[in-house]
């Protein structure tokens, strides 16, 4: 089992950089695919951002490709996803995400996440 807080989100103004974090306990975070996730008001939850259990894949929606990047510590069992040149679109909720490294396939392939966080918040205002 894998719990998962994030951090880091808040309002900001378009053209404005955030880093968000997110924290996971347990041992098993060096065997554990990371992903961060968005959900708007009446819209699905997408994939952003994932990386694999060992960092050496990556994976990033078109909308934020070049500008979002994600990466992990594992001595600090933290995954974070650097946000850059934020436009009025990336408004959402952001979810971290984990599954296990056996769980191969597509690493932004939400229904194969079995660990979520509660979310946080990130607006951005134009």
């Amino acid at each position: 089992q894998v719990q998962l807080v994030e951090s880091g989100g808040g309002l900001v103004q378009t053209g404005d950089s955030l880093r968000l974090s997110c924290a996971a306990s347990g041992r098993t975070f060096g065997t554990t695919t990371m992903g961060w996730f968005r959900q708007a008001p009446g819209k699905e939850r997408e994939c952003v951002a994932a990386i694999s259990w060992s960092g050496g894949d990556t994976d990033y929606a078109d909308s934020v490709n070049g500008r979002f990047t994600i990466s992990r510590d594992s001595a600090k069992n933290t995954v974070y996803l650097q946000m850059n040149n934020l436009k009025s679109e990336d408004t959402a909720i952001y979810y971290c995400a984990g599954r296990h490294r056996s769980n191969i396939g597509s690493l932004c392939n939400t229904v194969t996440y079995a660990y979520w966080g509660q979310g946080t918040q990130v607006t951005v205002s134009s």
